[in-house]
């Protein structure tokens, strides 16, 4: 159960990182993102594929740049992160009486 959220952080993650790059390099391509980050070119060309989905990229022929709607997603982004968070707090089980085998 908690190993698909891991998963899927994890890919997070790495969504946002070559988000990152493409902000503070862009124009830039997939060869120069796996040669930094060190992911192979498939998952970096799935993590542009998702952020060009969610129009915060776009291809040129230079390389992924951003859009007219990276910056607003950017500024938003702390404070999701922040509710996921504080969600993720509210469901630990800290105060449970022990568990009898």
């Amino acid at each position: 159960m908690i190993d698909r959220l891991e998963k899927e952080v994890d890919m997070l993650e790495r969504h946002l990182q070559v988000l990152k790059m493409v902000i503070e390099n862009e124009p830039i391509g997939i060869v120069k993102m796996s040669n930094e980050t060190g992911y192979p070119h498939h998952k970096v060309r799935y993590s542009l594929r998702v952020l060009e989905e969610e129009n915060l990229i776009e291809p040129s022929s230079q390389g992924a740049i951003t859009t007219e709607t990276t910056a607003e997603f950017v500024g938003d982004l702390d404070g999701k992160i922040n509710d996921i968070i504080d969600k993720l707090e509210g469901m630990k089980i800290d105060d449970v009486p022990e568990i009898q085998s």
